[in-house]
């Protein structure tokens, strides 16, 4: 019993640990996209070269196009954060 104990402890501590190191991964705008019925505007945007997104839409009645935001410099920017004014302290 002290024996499964110990490996639960160690297998826990083990995943424990890797969900710790686990990096997020980077958001990308891709400049390729699946488009056509089945997806909203601006597609699929998720091929890196075109003869990636004619792979992936061929036999499905779709078609490859340039993701908009990449194609005229839409890619969304970071909302720049409102400075904090510093409240004037009473005089005493």
């Amino acid at each position: 019993m002290r024996k499964t104990q110990l490996a639960l402890l160690t297998l826990g501590a083990t995943v424990l640990a890797g969900f710790v190191t686990v990096t997020p991964a980077a958001a990308r705008d891709y400049p390729w996209c699946a488009q056509g019925r089945q997806y909203d505007y601006p597609g699929e945007c998720a091929y890196s070269t075109y003869e990636q997104c004619q792979a992936s839409v061929s036999g499905r009645l779709l078609f490859c196009g340039p993701n908009p935001r990449v194609a005229y410099g839409q890619a969304p920017q970071p909302q720049p954060r409102p400075h904090r004014r510093a409240r004037q302290a009473a005089p005493y």
